[in-house]
Protein backbone atom coordinates (compact mmCIF):
# COMPACT_ATOMS: atom_id res chain seq x y z
CA UNK A 1 0.00 0.00 0.00
CA UNK A 2 1.29 3.65 -0.94
CA UNK A 3 0.24 6.52 1.19
CA UNK A 4 0.63 10.21 -0.56
CA UNK A 5 0.69 12.71 1.35
CA UNK A 6 0.53 16.91 0.63
CA UNK A 7 1.50 18.56 3.27
CA UNK A 8 0.58 21.63 5.15
CA UNK A 9 0.32 22.93 8.56
CA UNK A 10 -3.27 24.16 8.71
CA UNK A 11 -4.23 20.77 6.13
CA UNK A 12 -2.37 17.88 5.86
CA UNK A 13 -3.84 15.52 3.19
CA UNK A 14 -3.28 12.06 3.05
CA UNK A 15 -4.70 9.45 0.74
CA UNK A 16 -4.00 5.40 0.56
CA UNK A 17 -4.07 3.20 -2.58
CA UNK A 18 -3.12 -0.10 -2.94
CA UNK A 19 -2.84 -1.32 -6.58
CA UNK A 20 -5.16 0.59 -8.59
CA UNK A 21 -7.86 1.18 -5.82
CA UNK A 22 -7.73 3.82 -2.90
CA UNK A 23 -8.15 2.13 0.65
CA UNK A 24 -8.72 5.80 2.34
CA UNK A 25 -7.68 9.25 2.49
CA UNK A 26 -8.63 12.35 4.74
CA UNK A 27 -7.14 15.60 6.27
CA UNK A 28 -5.47 16.18 9.30
CA UNK A 29 -5.76 19.86 10.31
CA UNK A 30 -4.20 22.05 12.89
CA UNK A 31 -5.63 24.77 15.03
CA UNK A 32 -4.26 28.03 13.61
CA UNK A 33 -4.42 29.38 17.39
CA UNK A 34 -2.39 27.00 18.55
CA UNK A 35 1.55 27.71 18.48
CA UNK A 36 3.48 26.13 16.02
CA UNK A 37 5.15 23.57 18.45
CA UNK A 38 1.41 22.01 19.71
CA UNK A 39 0.49 22.45 15.48
CA UNK A 40 3.83 20.30 14.61
CA UNK A 41 3.28 17.58 17.72
CA UNK A 42 -0.64 17.53 16.78
CA UNK A 43 0.39 16.51 13.11
CA UNK A 44 2.82 13.94 14.42
CA UNK A 45 0.66 12.02 16.51
CA UNK A 46 -2.46 12.07 14.51
CA UNK A 47 -0.35 10.99 11.13
CA UNK A 48 1.46 8.26 13.42
CA UNK A 49 -2.11 7.00 13.80
CA UNK A 50 -3.08 6.88 10.21
CA UNK A 51 0.24 5.07 9.47
CA UNK A 52 -0.65 2.49 12.76
CA UNK A 53 -3.82 1.86 11.45
CA UNK A 54 -3.26 1.65 7.30
CA UNK A 55 0.62 0.13 7.85
CA UNK A 56 1.37 1.28 3.89
CA UNK A 57 4.45 -0.15 2.46
CA UNK A 58 5.45 3.12 1.50
CA UNK A 59 5.15 7.23 1.35
CA UNK A 60 5.19 8.91 -1.69
CA UNK A 61 5.26 13.18 -0.79
CA UNK A 62 5.67 16.32 -2.81
CA UNK A 63 8.57 18.06 -3.30
CA UNK A 64 8.52 21.20 -1.67
CA UNK A 65 8.54 24.14 -3.83
CA UNK A 66 9.23 27.62 -3.31
CA UNK A 67 6.55 30.27 -4.77
CA UNK A 68 6.57 33.99 -3.40
CA UNK A 69 5.04 33.39 -0.24
CA UNK A 70 8.26 32.55 1.46
CA UNK A 71 6.44 32.51 5.07
CA UNK A 72 4.10 29.37 4.01
CA UNK A 73 6.61 27.93 2.16
CA UNK A 74 8.59 27.67 5.52
CA UNK A 75 4.77 26.70 7.47
CA UNK A 76 5.30 23.66 4.73
CA UNK A 77 8.89 22.63 5.47
CA UNK A 78 7.99 22.45 9.16
CA UNK A 79 4.96 20.20 7.90
CA UNK A 80 7.17 18.20 5.69
CA UNK A 81 9.25 17.80 8.23
CA UNK A 82 7.27 15.73 10.64
CA UNK A 83 5.79 14.31 7.95
CA UNK A 84 9.58 12.37 7.26
CA UNK A 85 10.04 11.77 10.86
CA UNK A 86 6.79 9.71 11.01
CA UNK A 87 7.59 7.75 7.73
CA UNK A 88 11.36 7.41 9.63
CA UNK A 89 9.83 5.94 12.43
CA UNK A 90 7.35 3.57 10.72
CA UNK A 91 10.56 2.91 8.53
CA UNK A 92 8.86 3.48 5.22
CA UNK A 93 10.23 4.61 2.45
CA UNK A 94 10.04 7.76 1.12
CA UNK A 95 9.38 9.12 -2.57
CA UNK A 96 9.38 12.76 -3.54
CA UNK A 97 7.62 14.40 -6.48
CA UNK A 98 7.23 17.37 -7.98
CA UNK A 99 4.21 19.18 -8.50
CA UNK A 100 5.13 18.96 -12.48
CA UNK A 101 5.69 15.05 -12.19
CA UNK A 102 2.20 14.80 -9.97
CA UNK A 103 0.10 16.42 -12.68
CA UNK A 104 1.89 14.94 -15.65
CA UNK A 105 1.04 11.27 -13.95
CA UNK A 106 -2.49 11.98 -13.09
CA UNK A 107 -3.42 14.33 -15.90
CA UNK A 108 -0.63 13.79 -19.14
CA UNK A 109 -0.04 17.30 -18.77
CA UNK A 110 2.70 19.26 -16.61
CA UNK A 111 0.48 22.09 -16.68
CA UNK A 112 -3.11 20.44 -14.90
CA UNK A 113 -5.21 22.85 -12.76
CA UNK A 114 -6.53 21.44 -9.51
CA UNK A 115 -9.70 20.78 -11.47
CA UNK A 116 -8.52 18.68 -13.90
CA UNK A 117 -6.16 16.54 -11.30
CA UNK A 118 -9.16 15.95 -8.73
CA UNK A 119 -11.48 15.20 -11.95
CA UNK A 120 -8.94 12.65 -12.81
CA UNK A 121 -7.95 11.32 -9.28
CA UNK A 122 -11.65 10.82 -8.94
CA UNK A 123 -11.96 8.84 -12.26
CA UNK A 124 -8.68 6.74 -12.01
CA UNK A 125 -9.78 5.24 -8.73
CA UNK A 126 -13.20 5.56 -9.17
CA UNK A 127 -14.62 7.71 -6.66
CA UNK A 128 -17.83 8.99 -6.98
CA UNK A 129 -18.16 11.58 -3.97
CA UNK A 130 -16.69 15.16 -3.63
CA UNK A 131 -13.09 14.93 -2.41
CA UNK A 132 -11.18 17.49 -0.66
CA UNK A 133 -8.53 19.57 -2.70
CA UNK A 134 -5.70 18.29 -0.06
CA UNK A 135 -6.69 14.50 -0.25
CA UNK A 136 -7.00 14.52 -3.89
CA UNK A 137 -3.28 16.12 -4.06
CA UNK A 138 -2.71 13.40 -1.71
CA UNK A 139 -4.42 10.39 -4.13
CA UNK A 140 -2.47 12.16 -6.66
CA UNK A 141 1.09 11.96 -5.13
CA UNK A 142 0.00 8.30 -4.45
CA UNK A 143 -0.85 7.65 -8.19
CA UNK A 144 2.50 9.24 -9.93
CA UNK A 145 4.61 6.67 -7.53
CA UNK A 146 2.52 4.07 -8.29
CA UNK A 147 2.85 4.96 -12.14
CA UNK A 148 6.39 5.45 -11.38
CA UNK A 149 7.36 2.02 -11.09
CA UNK A 150 10.11 2.94 -8.43
CA UNK A 151 11.15 0.61 -5.58
CA UNK A 152 13.47 0.61 -2.92
CA UNK A 153 14.40 3.67 -0.75
CA UNK A 154 13.87 7.05 -1.38
CA UNK A 155 15.79 10.23 -0.88
CA UNK A 156 13.59 13.14 1.51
Amino acid sequence: MIIGIDPGLANTGFGMIKGSRYAGYGIIITPSDEPLHTRLRMLFENLTEVLDKFQPDELSIERLFFSRNVSSAIEVSHARGVVLLAASEHDLDVFEYTPNQVKKAVTGSGRADKKQVQKMVKMMLKIDCDIPDDTADALAIALCHAHSNVSGKGKP
